[in-house]
């Protein structure tokens, strides 16, 4: 596959690292930048690596800054993408089975070099699942990015918990939760535990 890795310059120092557990593994590492430790912009190296991520021209993609803290959030803020920090083999391998991530983010001032080849071998080496739990979580999340975008209207207290797929009353596309605003027939329930939503209004004739 192909990874795209770039850096800001705290994390320069590991980034010639990464690219060479990229080309071992053999995969195809895009290098972005940055190429040295002048002070640049880790929101310019997310933006690189997530607009390969989005474009389809890379696979995954691998972001270093000095705690890589600062790459992921930018790196979030890009629709499709999903990053995280992982400074342990298990978040980075479980990262890509469950939640689909396709960028690592890597803290050059908190880890060490000899961690990053088995971090980079985890993530890389890591397929999502496909399990329907994970999947739908996934769909939860694109309709956080489809909310953000204005595509879709805002998830508020008025909006039902009801997959629309379990709604036969919903007007809300297949795999979105079901909005109370487009609900043709519902009404307002306190759930047990305290918690109001609404839900399809039914009829005696429907008991």
């Amino acid at each position: 596959m192909k990874v795209a890795v770039a850096s800001d310059h705290a994390g320069f120092p590991l980034k010639d690292r990464v690219l060479k557990q990229v080309r071992a593994l053999g995969h195809e590492p895009i290098d972005l930048g940055t190429d040295s430790e002048v002070p640049v912009d880790y929101p310019d190296a997310a933006r690189a690596v997530g607009q390969a991520i989005a474009s389809g021209s890379t696979d995954r993609g691998v972001l270093l800054c000095g705690s890589g803290i600062g790459a992921s959030v930018a790196a979030n803020k890009m629709r499709g993408v999903r990053a995280a920090i992982c400074h342990d083999t298990y978040s980075a391998r479980q990262g890509v089975e469950h939640d689909d991530l396709n960028i690592l983010t890597l803290g050059a001032r908190v880890i060490g070099p000899e961690l990053v080849p088995e971090l980079v071998a985890a993530f890389l080496g890591a397929t999502f699942s496909g399990e329907e739990r994970h999947a739908r979580r996934l769909r939860k999340i694109a309709q956080l990015e489809a909310e953000a975008a204005g595509d879709i209207p805002a998830r508020t207290e008025e909006t039902c918990p009801i997959p629309s797929s379990s709604c036969r009353n919903s007007a809300s596309p297949p795999g979105m939760t079901t909005f109370a605003a487009i609900c043709s027939r519902r009404e307002a329930v306190t759930d047990d535990r305290g918690r109001r939503h609404h839900r399809p209004h039914v009829e005696p004739d429907d008991l």
